[in-house]
């Protein structure tokens, strides 16, 4: 444990100690202690001050007008001020540290924006449940002691976490400590005072379940202490080990499958690999289902999905090949930019290190001129001098400009030719899914006309099922159920078409303008560098005195 940790403990050991220093006072307790006191809720007036209060010496830095600009507001303590409602903190969206200890606080709530809190202490209040904590994924530090919880839950998220303190609560179950595996990042955790604490097994318990556990109870955990924990819980712990191991894995594939349909979706082929498209195409579509019961369907089906998927794993395989040819060309482009405005910032350097070297000292020559014609002429010499340089810079700047530009240019026809092949090549093979629909549409068709005549005729040589038999009344019937269901598909085939096209053409377009537009940017901006650079070169030219 480095001197850090030993610290913080200390800094929770002190927080978790009771506060005895009020005369002729002995432990009250917090309703005691507010019996007289009036609870407010958080509001702006109470969060001025404390900013006010917290850094009196760097209010002139945080306001601006008459105005605080509570997003440079990271630390707020508002201790001791009977806060009953948490409320009024969203601006201050960059807030790491948080002291709300010793109020009446009874509700965790309206944290959601404090996404960048570290530190949180609540210690001493009336709260009776843990919640309201699910956005704070960067908490490191959670002092719960001394309220009213009875359960740990509601803290999946803080995988951060590394110090919790919840002692003085009102913990009866120890079941509640194995909550707390869950939080792999723990290493200093405070449950003293909870009535489970009684029990004599308690800290095995608890060190044998929560095996990384540096301190507990501000003590730091002994080597014989954790073996004499793991041989008693050994029978209770190896079977949450082993869950663990399988729910971990479950959620390895789980995260797996997502980050490949990500990738899928990136390359516009997600869901392409495999019968999902043909399997959608039939979903929702009660005509179908029954007309697939007709005679013969059955095998028509199976040679459709297998010519249809294969089609589909084709534009699949096709797709993520032109994915990465777009990745690596954007790449290329993007390294090949940097190559040029590198060689174009060295030269820049060059001709402003060479103008300050001999800038300084013509200067300096100024300043100790012995005569006033001498140092006007020295400093009509620095004044050409500077607008050389400015037009060194401003040309260096155009070049590089000029050619960037043709960079830009070429890589856009680049870009709209691999798009353009693509989307025609798209076309294509979902045109082929389209004709396999069409076949098999013609192929059904005819299979139901040929049932329906057999049913007139009563020649069925097998029993169909009654919402089967009510198509087989009349040829309008059947027709018609049949052309419903192949126009519910080719719908469902345009669209996925149409999906790929807009995607591919909105990458199209976004990418393109990103590069013009950056290059834009840094152009402006390099352009007003320049400017300011001379400006001050001016300045100083022109505060200087003999």
């Amino acid at each position: 444990m480095d001197s850090g940790d030993t610290a913080t403990a200390v800094r929770h050991w002190a927080k978790a100690k009771p506060s005895c220093n009020v005369t002729g006072l002995t432990l009250l307790t917090m309703s005691q202690f507010y019996n007289d006191v009036e609870p407010n809720i958080i509001d702006d007036e109470m969060v001025l001050k404390a900013v006010e209060k917290t850094c009196p010496e760097d209010l002139g830095e945080l306001a601006q007008g008459e105005n605080i600009n509570f997003k440079d507001v990271t630390e707020l303590q508002l201790s001791f001020k009977s806060i009953l409602q948490i409320d009024n903190l969203w601006r201050l969206e960059n807030l790491t540290k948080l002291q709300l200890d010793n109020n009446v606080i009874e509700k965790i709530e309206a944290l959601e924006s404090l996404v960048h809190l570290v530190w949180l202490d609540l210690s001493f209040n009336n709260i009776e449940v843990i919640e309201g904590l699910d956005t704070l994924v960067k908490l490191q530090d959670l002092s719960l002691y001394s309220n009213r919880i009875s359960k740990i839950e509601n803290m999946d998220t803080l995988q951060e976490l590394q110090i919790f303190s919840i002692g003085k609560n009102n913990l009866t179950n120890l079941e509640n400590v194995v909550y707390l595996r869950r939080l792999k990042s723990l290493r200093t955790l405070n449950l003293s005072g909870n009535p489970f604490c009684d029990d004599k097994q308690y800290m095995l318990f608890v060190v044998a379940h929560l095996p990384n556990l540096v301190y507990l109870d501000f003590k730091l955990v002994r080597d014989t202490t954790r073996e004499d924990a793991v041989s008693k819980y050994q029978d209770l712990t190896k079977p949450l080990e082993q869950e663990e191991a399988r729910a971990l894995a479950l959620q390895e594939i789980k995260q797996a499958k997502q980050e490949e349909l990500e990738y899928h979706e990136t390359a516009f082929v997600e869901h392409l690999n495999g019968s999902f498209l043909f399997d959608s195409l039939y979903e929702d579509d009660t005509e179908a289902a029954k007309l697939a019961s007709l005679p013969g369907v059955g095998d028509l089906l199976q040679a459709y999905r297998k010519e249809f998927v294969s089609v589909c794993g084709k534009l699949y395989n096709y797709g993520l090949e032109e994915y990465e040819k777009r990745e690596a060309e954007v790449s290329d482009f993007y390294k090949k930019l940097h190559e040029i405005l590198l060689a174009s910032q060295e030269e820049s350097k060059k001709a402003m290190f060479d103008f300050e070297n001999r800038n300084k000292q013509r200067l300096d020559e100024i300043h100790h001129a012995r005569s006033y014609d001498v140092a006007e002429s020295k400093r009509a010499e620095c004044q050409e001098d500077i607008l050389q340089l400015s037009g060194t810079l401003m040309t260096l700047e155009a070049l590089l400009s000029n050619e960037l530009e043709e960079q830009l240019q070429g890589f856009k026809r680049t870009i709209d030719v691999i798009v353009s092949t693509f989307m025609e090549n798209v076309k294509e093979m979902m045109g082929q899914c389209r004709d396999l629909e069409n076949q098999h549409h013609e192929k059904l068709m005819e299979i139901a006309l040929t049932t329906l005549e057999k049913s007139l005729k009563g020649k069925l040589e097998e029993d169909l099922p009654a919402d089967v038999l009510t198509l087989l009344v009349d040829k309008n019937t059947i027709v018609n159920a049949v052309n419903m269901s192949h126009s519910i598909r080719l719908r469902k085939i345009d669209k996925r078409e149409s999906d790929m096209l807009c995607n591919t053409y909105h990458w199209h377009i976004s990418v393109t303008e990103k590069a013009f537009q950056t290059e834009s940017d840094r152009n402006r901006a390099c352009i007003e560098r320049i400017m300011s650079y001379i400006n001050t070169l001016q300045k100083e030219l022109d505060n200087t005195k003999i």
